[in-house]
């Protein structure tokens, strides 16, 4: 199969994907190449698993969007807790040696996974979201998360009303440094005067940064009491906690990855969701899936960003556009970060 490099511009969108709960599982010990690669699309989820209304739900309804259009067998694979990376090395292997392809590892922790299996599997595509790992018959799934989370800043810059607005993060690792510093300078460039509070939930994945609503919870009623009255979390499941600080609260919250105004599981608290900074990881996982169908397996690094849709900011609220100035502020900022005339922080 010909493998290419060049830039994907196949987004789709989460928001507009469906949600639909399946789930799949079981992990092999074998290794060495399988005998056919047409069942199609398999994904293991990231720290959090299914249901988190965030980045692992994007990613299925990018499956779920693969599987209806091209009507093949599809894997989704629950992540264990306090796994290792021999365990996530074993799970790919598993899926690739029945035949999946491409096989799609939903987040960072995947990659030294990912390295030593795709070298077993060459006739195997994979995909790894949220990092860069070498090898032909590997794509990385990256997005500017920055430019999205600065757009989230303008909103929480232009919709406070106290001055001050918080950011959540769920793991202190390079990635989310990305979400806070486009946060911290899409605020600052709208408004100076807008101070902005700053916690991780934890150093580490394993302690349940990204899958402890109440430790979000926690955090964000924190920084409501310091009179934070828009908090952004990018912190996965977590992040649901913070959100339902903020409705109690009746201050702004800020989604994250997909548009968290439209999951039935936070719809008790929508009317709170100002707007989620999207990442299209759906679209990005289906943009993959169809470079296989179509013969033409994506490897190399794939930036998802403003440009083409790969990162955004979600306007499903209708207060989103009442809030004085708003709109404007964000569709400026958007433009002139696609036209270069903003360079956006990433720490």
């Amino acid at each position: 199969m010909r493998r290419i490099s060049k830039l994907t511009r196949v987004a789709v969108g989460v928001a507009s994907l469906g949600l639909v709960a399946t789930a799949c599982g079981g992990t092999s010990s074998d290794s060495g190449d399988s005998d056919s690669n047409d069942k199609g699309l398999a994904i293991a989820y990231d720290v959090g698993g299914k249901g988190d209304q965030s980045f692992n739900d994007a990613a299925y309804a990018g499956l779920t969007k693969a599987k209806d259009e091209f009507g093949y067998k599809t894997a989704d694979i629950e992540p264990t807790e306090g796994e290792t990376d021999a365990d996530k090395e074993q799970r790919l292997a598993s899926l690739a040696k029945q035949g999946y392809n491409p096989v799609i590892g939903v987040g960072f922790a995947y990659g030294p996974a990912m390295k030593a299996v795709a070298a077993k599997y060459p006739k195997t595509t994979f995909g790894i979201v949220d990092s860069v790992v070498g090898g032909k018959n590997v794509a990385s799934l990256v997005f500017a998360e920055e430019q999205a989370s600065y757009l989230a800043g303008v909103a929480a810059a232009k919709a406070t009303k106290t001055d001050v607005v918080g950011f959540v993060g769920g793991v202190d690792v390079p990635l989310i440094h990305k979400f806070e510093a486009g946060y911290k300078q899409g605020v600052q460039d709208t408004n100076s005067k807008v101070k902005v509070l700053s916690q991780y939930l934890t150093q580490t994945a394993e302690e349940g940064g990204f899958s402890s609503p109440d430790k979000g919870k926690a955090a964000a009623e924190g920084q409501i009491e310091k009179k934070a009255d828009v908090l952004y979390a990018a912190a996965g499941l977590s992040g649901q906690g913070v959100i339902e600080a903020a409705a109690k609260a009746k201050v702004w919250a800020i989604g994250v990855d997909s548009d968290q105004y439209k999951q039935a599981a936070l719809a008790p608290y929508k009317n709170y969701i100002l707007t989620s900074a999207l990442k299209d990881v759906g679209g990005a996982v289906y943009a993959l899936a169809k470079s296989v169908n179509d013969d033409k397996p994506l490897s190399g690094t794939q930036t998802f960003d403003l440009k083409v849709n790969g990162v955004g900011l979600s306007e499903s609220n209708p207060e989103f556009a009442k809030v004085a100035g708003l709109q404007d502020a964000v569709n400026k900022a958007k433009q002139e970060i696609i036209d270069g005339k903003i360079k956006v922080n990433t720490e």
